[in-house]
């Protein structure tokens, strides 16, 4: 039963765009919104269905709560491994997502200043 809410989660994009900015390390909800531009309540939606399929979990900081891959799923199920390194990539808006995300990083932003992440995608997108 796991292995088949596992393909349920991946065959989602919004899902996988979730994945591919988690492959860089733990985001609070509201940078996994702002990066991929999506409403915060559509976010909690898709977090909830990766955490229930053990691709991710989650630890609260503060008033933050930061998601991360699942390593021991990734671990049990290789291919999952394998579609990360080396799929994604070459999706045309997932590579964007990336590049947003490694321009957010590269900014030295956080959660309390992600507001700021429009900025970094309009240079971007210049």
């Amino acid at each position: 039963m796991e292995l088949i809410q596992i393909l349920k989660a991946l065959s989602d994009e919004s899902r996988l765009r979730i994945l591919n900015i988690l492959r860089n390390g733990p985001l609070c909800v509201c940078e996994i919104e702002a990066i991929l531009e999506i409403s915060q309540s559509n976010a909690s939606r898709h977090l909830s269905k990766l955490t229930n399929a053990n691709l991710v979990n989650y630890y609260k900081e503060a008033k933050f709560i930061y998601y991360k891959l699942d390593h021991e799923t990734l671990k049990q199920y290789s291919f999952i491994q394998n579609i990360l390194d080396n799929e994604l990539d070459k999706d045309k808006k997932l590579k964007y997502d990336y590049e947003i995300l490694k321009a957010y990083k590269n900014a030295n932003l956080s959660c309390d200043t992600v507001s700021q992440v429009k900025d970094v995608i309009l240079e971007i997108t210049k």
